[in-house]
C-alpha cells in the first residue's frame, strides 16, 4: 500500500537524519576529549551507554517480539475466528472489529505490511526502553567496579557499599522488567484485540489461548514482584516516619516479616498463573492478583499503620530509642559530621586593646568589604571596557609583604554580549573578540581616603602594587558564555585596549580542536549550525577552535557523576590564573541517613579538587580524599582520570579552602545532629538555627531579615600559635536570638578539612548577630549619622555583620557604605563594632577599635606590607601610656564621672614627670 511505503520511508528518513546527528556529536566529542587528554575517559563513558543501550534494545525487542509473535500466531493458527470464552459464562459472537481485522489479516504472513509496521513499531519501543535505561550506565558501572565502604548497616549486616553500589543496580534492573512485561503484554492484547480474541464490548470476554498467553505472563510478573519485595525489605533502611529515618520500630517489627509473607504470595501466586495455562480459567489469576496486591495494601501499608498508631506512639521514644541511634550515627557518618571536634567557648568580657595587638592577624584580616558593594566598585573602577565583566568577587589568602593575608578578586573576563549591537558580527563575536585579561585583587580591610578599595592588582596588562605578578593574564576559560572562539586564524586577536589604540596577539597555548581541513569545519558548522564555519577564509590550516569554554561545563562533559560546588574561584599561581573548582561525590542510597530537603542526597564528600587553566583549558582532578568509596569506584572506572592531591602543585595546594556548599549542607544539619543523646534529639532539646540579620539596605528597624551565611575569615583559634583561614558560620537556639556556638572549617594544611565546633556556656547570654544590629539600630548617635546622610541625597548601604572570635571573647564588626542615589560607586565610609555594652562608629577600622577600648587611634596598625617593627623607646612607651590615660579622662568627663576624671589625671602626672627628668629618652 502506497501510504504504508510512505510511512516506512519517512521513518527510515528521520532515523538516518537521527544517526547522522547522533554520529556528528560522537565525532566531536572524541575530537574534544582527545584534546584535552582524557579520550580513555570518552571511550569508557561510550562503551558503557552503547553497551547498556544494546542489551536492554536485545532484551526488550526480544521480549515484545516473543509475546507479540506468539500471540500473532496463536490467533492465526485457529484459521477462523472461534467463538470466544466470556467470564460470565455467554459466549460472544463475532464482533465487527473482530470481522474488520480478519478481513485486513487473511493474506499470508509474508504479504502483510501492517506486521512490519507492528514490528518496526515494536522496534521503535524498545529503542524507547534502552535509550531510557542507558542514563544508568554509571549505576552499571558502579555495581561492576564498586569499592567497599567498610562498615555495615546493624539490620542485615551487609557492607554500606551493598547500599550505594548494588542496590540501585537492583532496583534499576527490577523497575526495567517490570516496565518490558506491562508493555509486552499490552502489545499481546493489542494483537489479541486485532484479531476478535478479546472483545471490549458489554460482553468482555478472551479466548482460551488469550488466558493462557497471560497467564504465563501474569506468572513472569508475580515472578518479578516477589522480587521487588525482597528488594522492599532493604529498602526500609530508607523510610521517614517523621521521628526516625530509617528502619524503625515498625518497620523491623510489622514490615519485614509482612514483606517475608509477600515474597511468598508472590512466588505461590507466580506458579498459580503458570499453572492456569492449562486449567485456563479466570478465577485462579484473578484470585492470585488479589491476594498479592491486596495483601501488599493490607500487610505492608495498613496494618503497619494501624500499628504504629496503636501501639508504637503511645510509646515511641521507649520502642524507637535504638533506631535513633542507628539514624544519629549514619547521619553524622554520611555528612562527614564525625569528623567534628567539639569545644568549650567561654565568651569572656576581658578583652582589651592588647588582646587586640596580640591577635593582629585576626584584626588586619576583618573583611570590611561586602560581596555586592566590592563588585559595583570593581564594576566602575576597572572593567575598563563595556565589554568586560567581572562576574565574581571570590574570597581566598596570600603571602603578600611577609604577611598572611586575606584579599578578595575578580576575573576581567569577556562578554561579548556587551558589544554594542552593530559590532555583534559573527567575526567579532568568534574571531576577534576571543578572551578576557587579568583579574582585580584588593585587601579585605584597606580602603583609601575616598573610601575605595585599595589594589594590589588592577589595570590591562595587570599591574601589581604588592601582589603577586601576573605574566600570563589572558582568560580564555572561565564563567562566562559558553560560545566558540576561533584562534591562529588569518586575523589577529583583539589582546586588550591601550589608550585610544588596541594591542593584537595570538594564542600560543595548546587548547582547542584543530579545524583548519574542510571536513572538520563542516562537521563544526554542522555541530554549531552555523555556516559560516564553513565559508569563512579567516580560518587557516594552523586554526583552532575553543568550546566547551565555562569551566563548569567543562567539568561536567569530562566527569559527569560529579556533583560541583556553586561557586569556582581564581586563583594567581606561578604568574598564571588558574580556576579551582570543589566537586562532590553524592548518594541518594546511604542507609539511615537524613537526606537533603528536595535532592533526596543523604551522602556527600568533597572528594575532587579540579584545577583549570584559565589560558590553556587544561583541567586536572585531584583526589582530595581518597578513603572515600565512591571516589575510589570512579577512580578503578577511569583510572586515568584521577590523580593524587599530592600531584597537584605545592602553590596551588596553599589555596585549597574548605567549599562553601559542602559547609552550609554541614551546618544545617550539625544544627540537629550534634545531639548524640537519642532523648534530647527526640525532645529538640537543643535544636539550633542559623541566626538571623537584617537584609535592609539602610539597617532600620523592622526591615526583612535572613539567616546568616558562612563566610571566610583569618584568626588565631584559642591555645593555637598562628592564624589560619577558615569558614565560619555562628549558631544560635531554636527560636532564640542570642548565640550558641560557632562551627569553623579550617582550610589550611596540615588541618585542612577539621571542623571544629565551639559550644557557649549555656548559662550565659552572648549576643547574637540580631540582637547587636538591634542595639546598633538603638545607638542615637549611629542612627542620627546614617538619618543624616540619607537625607543629603546619599544612600546608606548597611554591611553584614561579622562575629569576631578574638582568644576567648566576641568582637562584632559591621561596614557602613555611602553611594550617591545617582551613582554606582559605593564608599566604605564608617566602621561600627561591638564589644561588651558598647557601641561604636568611627571611618576607619582602627579608629573604630581604638575608641571601643578607648584608646588612642590609630593604635592598631592598618593590614598590608609591613616592614620590621622598629622599637619603642621608654620615652615613647610612656608618651603613649599619658596620652591613653589622658583619652580615658576625656571620656570619663563625658560621661560625667568626676571621680575617673580626677583619677586618670592623677595617673598622667607622674608619666609627665618622668619624661622631663629624662629628656634625652626620647
Amino acid at each position: 500500500m502506497a501510504w504504508t511505503r510512505i510511512a516506512v520511508a519517512l521513518i527510515i528518513i528521520a532515523a538516518c537524519l537521527i544517526a547522522l546527528g547522533l554520529a556528528a556529536d560522537v565525532l566531536v566529542d572524541w575530537l574534544w576529549f582527545s584534546a584535552v587528554g582524557y579520550l580513555d575517559v570518552f571511550w569508557t563513558m561510550l562503551e558503557a551507554k552503547v553497551a547498556l543501550f544494546l542489551a536492554v534494545f536485545a532484551a526488550s525487542a526480544i521480549l515484545l517480539w516473543l509475546n507479540g509473535s506468539l500471540a500473532y500466531r496463536l490467533a492465526e493458527r485457529q484459521g477462523h475466528l472461534p467463538s470466544v470464552v466470556s467470564p460470565w459464562g455467554s459466549t460472544g459472537s463475532q464482533t465487527l472489529t473482530a470481522l474488520l481485522a480478519r478481513a485486513a489479516l487473511s493474506a499470508p504472513l509474508s504479504q502483510r505490511p501492517p506486521w512490519r509496521l507492528v514490528a518496526g513499531g515494536l522496534l521503535v519501543l524498545a529503542a524507547l526502553i534502552a535509550l531510557g535505561e542507558a542514563s544508568n550506565w554509571d549505576v552499571a558501572l558502579r555495581f561492576i567496579r564498586q569499592a567497599p565502604y567498610g562498615q555495615s548497616d546493624p539490620l542485615y549486616g551487609r557492607d554500606i557499599g551493598f547500599y550505594l553500589f548494588s542496590l540501585p543496580a537492583y532496583v534499576a534492573l527490577k523497575n526495567w522488567m517490570l516496565l518490558t512485561l506491562v508493555l509486552s503484554a499490552l502489545v499481546a492484547s493489542a494483537v489479541y484485540w486485532a484479531h476478535g480474541d478479546i472483545t471490549l464490548d458489554k460482553h468482555r470476554s478472551a479466548s482460551p489461548w488469550v488466558i493462557a498467553h497471560g497467564s504465563a505472563m501474569l506468572g513472569l510478573f508475580f515472578a518479578v514482584k516477589a522480587w521487588s519485595f525482597w528488594l522492599d525489605r532493604f529498602l526500609l533502611l530508607y523510610h521517614d516516619n517523621a521521628v526516625v529515618v530509617g528502619a524503625a520500630y515498625t518497620d523491623v517489627h510489622v514490615e519485614l516479616p509482612m514483606l517475608s509473607v509477600l515474597v511468598g504470595l508472590a512466588s505461590a501466586a507466580a506458579f498459580a498463573s503458570w499453572a492456569n495455562m492449562r486449567v485456563r480459567s479466570y478465577n485462579l489469576p484473578a484470585v492470585a492478583a488479589v491476594l498479592v496486591f491486596g495483601g501488599s495494601f493490607v500487610l505492608t501499608l495498613a496494618f503497619p499503620a494501624l500499628f504504629q498508631r496503636v501501639y508504637v506512639k503511645p510509646n515511641e521514644l521507649q520502642l524507637e530509642k535504638p533506631y535513633l541511634e542507628r539514624n544519629i550515627a549514619f547521619t553524622q557518618e554520611a555528612y562527614n559530621l564525625r569528623r567534628v571536634t567539639v569545644k568549650p567557648f567561654p565568651a569572656e568580657q576581658g578583652l582589651t586593646f592588647q588582646s587586640l595587638r596580640d591577635n593582629r592577624a585576626t584584626i588586619d584580616n576583618i573583611r570590611l568589604w561586602d560581596h555586592q558593594p566590592l563588585m559595583d566598585t570593581y564594576a566602575q573602577l576597572q572593567e575598563i571596557r563595556t565589554y568586560y565583566k567581572f562576574h565574581d568577587i571570590d574570597i581566598d589568602r596570600y603571602e603578600i609583604g611577609g604577611s598572611y593575608q586575606q584579599v578578595m578578586l575578580s576575573a576581567r573576563e569577556l562578554e561579548p554580549a556587551r558589544l554594542p549591537s552593530d559590532a555583534q558580527t559573527w567575526v567579532n563575536l568568534h574571531l576577534l573578540f576571543t578572551h578576557g585579561v587579568g583579574v582585580v585583587m584588593s585587601p579585605v580591610t584597606r580602603k583609601s581616603a575616598e573610601g575605595l578599595p585599595i589594589f594590589y592588582l588592577q589595570d590591562i596588562p595587570p599591574v601589581a602594587s604588592g601582589g603577586p605578578a601576573v605574566q600570563e593574564p589572558r582568560i580564555y576559560f572561565g564563567q562566562g558564555a559558553d560560545s566558540y572562539v576561533i584562534v591562529n586564524g588569518s586575523t589577529p586577536e583583539f589582546d586588550y585596549p591601550k589608550g585610544k589604540d588596541n594591542v593584537y596577539g595570538s594564542y600560543k597555548g595548546a587548547g582547542g580542536v584543530a579545524v583548519g581541513g574542510m571536513a572538520r569545519r563542516a562537521l563544526f558548522a554542522w555541530y554549531f549550525d552555523d555556516l559560516n564555519i564553513l565559508l569563512t577564509n579567516y580560518i587557516t590550516t594552523d586554526s583552532r577552535i575553543l568550546f566547551r569554554r565555562n569551566i563548569q561545563n567543562r567539568v561536567r562533559t569530562i566527569a559527569p557523576f560529579l556533583r560541583l560546588d556553586h561557586d569556582p574561584y581564581v586563583v594567581v599561581s606561578d604568574g598564571r590564573l588558574f580556576w579551582v573548582q570543589d566537586a562532590y561525590t553524592t548518594s541518594n542510597w546511604f542507609p539511615y541517613a537524613e537526606p537533603l530537603p528536595g535532592g533526596g542526597t543523604n551522602y556527600i564528600r568533597n572528594s575532587v579538587k579540579v584545577v583549570i587553566d584559565a589560558y590553556s583549558g587544561s583541567v586536572d582532578f585531584y583526589v582530595a580524599d581518597p578513603a572515600d568509596p565512591v571516589i575510589a569506584t570512579y577512580w578503578r572506572i577511569f583510572p586515568g582520570l584521577f590523580k593524587p592531591f599530592e600531584a597537584m602543585p605545592v602553590d596551588l595546594q596553599k589555596h585549597v579552602r574548605y567549599p562553601e556548599d559542602l559547609f552550609l549542607i554541614q551546618a544545617q544539619l550539625y544544627r540537629a545532629y550534634h545531639m548524640d543523646a537519642p532523648e534530647v534529639f527526640y525532645n529538640r532539646e537543643d535544636l539550633w538555627q542559623f541566626p538571623r540579620q537584617p537584609t535592609g539596605l539602610h539597617g532600620v528597624e523592622g526591615g526583612d531579615s535572613a539567616r546568616m551565611a558562612p563566610y571566610y575569615i583569618i584568626m588565631r583559634l584559642p591555645g593555637e600559635e598562628r592564624a589560619e583561614f577558615f569558614l565560619m558560620l555562628p549558631m544560635a537556639p531554636s527560636q532564640r536570638e542570642n548565640m550558641i556556638a560557632w562551627l569553623a572549617a579550617r582550610c589550611d594544611a596540615p588541618d585542612y578539612g577539621k571542623l571544629i565546633v565551639y559550644e557557649f556556656p549555656k548559662d550565659k547570654l552572648v549576643y547574637g548577630p540580631f540582637q547587636i544590629e538591634a542595639r546598633i539600630n538603638q545607638n542615637t548617635e549611629i542612627s542620627q549619622q546614617i538619618s543624616l546622610w540619607n537625607q543629603m541625597g546619599s544612600r546608606v548601604i548597611r554591611g553584614h555583620l561579622l562575629v569576631v572570635p578574638i582568644e576567648n571573647s566576641i568582637l562584632y564588626v559591621s561596614p557602613l557604605y555611602l553611594r550617591a542615589e545617582t551613582g554606582q560607586l559605593p564608599e566604605l565610609k564608617r566602621v561600627i563594632a561591638a564589644y561588651g555594652d558598647r557601641v561604636v562608629m568611627e571611618e576607619t577600622l582602627a579608629e573604630t577599635l581604638a575608641a571601643l577600648f578607648n584608646e588612642s587611634a590609630p593604635a592598631v596598625p592598618l593590614p598590608g606590607p609591613r616592614a620590621a617593627p622598629t622599637p619603642a623607646s621608654p620615652a615613647d612607651l610612656r608618651a603613649r601610656e599619658a596620652l591613653s590615660h589622658y583619652d580615658r579622662a576625656l571620656a570619663r568627663l563625658k560621661a560625667g564621672d568626676w571621680g575617673g576624671f580626677g583619677a586618670e589625671l592623677d595617673a598622667v602626672r607622674p608619666l609627665l614627670e618622668q619624661l622631663s627628668r629624662h629628656p634625652s629618652h626620647r
